[in-house]
């Protein structure tokens, strides 16, 4: 079949990739070739020969194939800073993209249990998903992952997972709203409103109440007006009382949740907008020095001009009865 030679020139079995010259599959197949010193010249074996040749051509090609799919898969973006974000157990999952012309596919997990599709964030363009309804208001720790759709693919696609998630233990909780009532002279009554979650259980909204149940404290702190003292009273009710206020004085107060069993960046929720009492104080009382200064000052001024009023009427009635005497007839 090779005339003139014991052993044929190895052919020239060059697949380019990517427009490369010869790649690391060509070099295995010519080294294969070139190892393969049984292929011979002899008619009786040309059959063999053959077949070995379309072998190595099909693994070529196959190989190729791979390096050029696996070479498009690695150049797809993945999703970038895949991080959590959640505010009274309504809880979302955002990332960033390089480039808009892909969708993506969030899955979830608990720790040691299967990955679940979210059915709202299946082939989506945003770069968020709301997996609120998702997780649930327990103990428990969560991952996720944000996978970059590729149309005719059947392996893995590319992916980026995210960092461990537990909302019991680190979604943020919002201000609460409270009212101050007093009881008497040194005494005041705090009524806080637990804050309502995103979490539904059957048909009923979940407060934080539902979900903390014995965790779930407030952190009260209150000062005197006009005052840099500050205390913290911790209620594990949503009412309480704070004694021994001085009497008459104005009292300014705020609120935040506070859960112990937390880690501690996560333990305090957002302080409340603050709220004061009102002074029952007599409003003289109030006055300062300068403010008793200016009053006694004004008040002399109206004496002194009430005594001169007084004094030049009475001067000038004393004239006109002496005027009036001294012109009457004898």
């Amino acid at each position: 079949m090779w005339e003139g030679s014991a052993y044929p020139t190895p052919l020239p079995l060059c697949v380019q990739l990517n427009g490369s010259g010869t790649n690391p599959f060509q070099l295995l197949l010519l080294s294969s070739a070139n190892r393969s010193g049984q292929i011979r010249t002899e008619k009786g074996h040309a059959g063999t020969n053959m077949a070995t040749v379309k072998t190595l051509l099909w693994l070529g090609l196959s190989l190729s194939a791979f390096g050029i799919t696996t070479a498009d898969v690695n150049s797809v973006p993945r999703a970038q800073d895949v991080h959590w974000v959640s505010l009274d157990f309504t809880t979302h999952l955002r990332w960033s993209v390089t480039s808009s012309d892909y969708t993506y596919t969030v899955r979830f997990s608990r720790e040691d249990a299967d990955w679940e599709e979210s059915p709202n964030c299946i082939q989506i363009s945003a770069s968020e998903c709301d997996l609120t309804q998702s997780l649930k208001a327990s103990d428990r720790a969560y991952f996720a992952d944000v996978q970059t759709e590729i149309m005719d693919m059947d392996y893995e696609l590319p992916h980026t997972q995210s960092s461990r998630f537990n909302p019991y233990r680190e979604s943020n909780i919002s201000a609460v709203s409270f009212t101050v009532a007093p009881l008497d002279d040194r005494r005041v009554i705090v009524n806080i409103t637990d804050p309502l979650t995103s979490i539904y259980d059957r048909g009923k909204q979940l407060s934080i109440r539902d979900i903390f149940k014995k965790d779930l404290n407030y952190k009260i702190r209150y000062y005197k007006s006009g005052s840099t003292g500050k205390r913290d009273e911790i209620s594990n009710s949503s009412m309480k009382v704070i004694p021994g206020l001085d009497k008459g004085e104005s009292y300014c107060f705020m609120v935040a949740t506070f859960i112990r069993s937390r880690p501690k960046a996560t333990q305090q929720g957002s302080w409340s907008m603050q709220q004061c009492t009102e002074s029952s104080q007599d409003n003289l009382q109030d006055l300062s020095v300068g403010a008793w200064v200016g009053v006694g000052f004004i008040m002399l001024t109206v004496l002194i001009v009430i005594v001169t009023v007084t004094v030049l009427c009475c001067r000038q009635r004393n004239k006109t009865l002496q005027t009036s005497q001294s012109s009457a007839p004898v």
